[in-house]
């Protein structure tokens, strides 16, 4: 497989590179970077050892994928000229997770380069549109704090286990998610020893959240989203709580999961009483689960844990590669996670 980065000097980037060195069917021919032109990768990420391509800005690379890491309305502004190229395109930014155009513009202030693709567009969360990916041309990578929202969430509600419109997410994420940013709020400094939330009710993975869990569903919702800024380097921990259904068991919730994730490699409920945490996710490529009913509040309380890089964004799209080009989705993915 002749594997192309674009945005490659971003830590999405990095990752991706890191993952694709250890595939073993994937060989990376294409770096693409607008800043670092004729640079070395290894001037910008001196660990990463082997020997890659030079960084490059052509427009319409040769290779048979091509992951585009970069900022919004960048990627669907050439898809067009990538796919009639024969080139599949796995975009890891939002410009085709959401369906609606007028969407995209009110959430992220930019005109769609490429409405027209929309439709085309697969959301590329495997476990709930494998077949769709394997057989797309283009596919959008989810955000980090979806892929864990959803994956809690998504098998509860397309079971009628949960009143949809009770839905509060609590998520934490380390500070790798706001990319390799130079910002006063990222500073040593200001991080170090602090807590905070961030983007309270305008966060953009907020309209990719609702439109994945409505069609789970089968209703428009509504969810109550606030993300945190948490004092390390990577890991995304969500807390969401919602109302059971009439009727419903802490055990049929569990059956639920049990009986969506049975044969998927990467999403791990855990034992009752074992909490996720972000170490159990850290570079790795799994999510962990747990939930509890809590009769005395009458609230289902859940966890999910990723890494915001792996899961959330690199480790995804490789397995979502691994989907669109007919290999063996683990491939290259099975690593543990980092402890401690």
């Amino acid at each position: 497989m002749r594997v192309g980065v674009m945005g490659a000097t971003g830590y999405t980037g990095h990752e991706l590179l890191r993952l694709l060195r250890g595939h073993p069917e994937a060989e990376t021919v294409f770096l693409g970077s607008a800043a670092h032109v004729g640079a070395d990768i290894r001037e910008i990420y001196p660990g990463l050892p082997g020997q890659w391509p030079t960084l490059r800005a052509e427009e319409t690379p040769a290779v048979d994928i091509l992951f585009c890491a970069l900022p919004s309305g960048t990627t669907a502004a050439r898809a067009g000229r990538f796919l009639a190229a024969g080139i599949k395109v796995i975009d890891l930014s939002a410009d085709f997770r959401l369906r609606d155009a007028a969407e995209y513009e009110a959430w992220y202030g930019l005109r769609h380069p490429a409405p027209d693709l929309l439709e085309e567009a697969v959301y590329g969360l495997p476990e709930f549109y494998r077949a769709d990916i394997s057989a797309a041309r283009l596919v959008a990578n989810p955000g980090c704090y979806p892929t864990a929202a959803l994956l809690a969430l998504r098998p509860l509600l397309q079971a009628g286990l949960l009143e949809a419109s009770s839905l509060i997410i609590d998520a934490a994420s380390g500070v790798s998610g706001a990319g390799r940013t130079v910002a006063a709020d990222y500073l040593f400094s200001e991080i170090n020893e602090n807590y905070k939330p961030y983007g309270v009710g305008v966060h953009r993975h907020t309209p990719e959240i609702e439109q994945e869990l409505s069609l789970a569903a089968g209703q428009a919702l509504r969810v109550s989203f606030t993300p945190h800024l948490l004092p390390i380097t990577r890991g995304i921990l969500a807390t969401i709580y919602a109302r059971p259904a009439p009727g419903v068991s802490e055990a049929d919730l569990r059956r639920s999961w049990e009986e969506a994730y049975a044969d998927e490699s990467f999403v791990l409920p855990l034992p009752p009483g074992v909490w996720p945490q972000t170490k159990f996710a850290a570079a790795s490529n799994y999510v962990f689960l747990q939930l509890r009913l809590d009769e005395r509040t009458g609230r289902v309380v859940i966890a999910a844990a990723i890494d915001n890089l792996v899961r959330g964004a690199a480790g995804q799209a490789v397995q979502n590669m691994n989907l669109m080009l007919g290999r063996p989705e683990r491939l290259g993915l099975e690593q543990a996670g980092l402890w401690p």
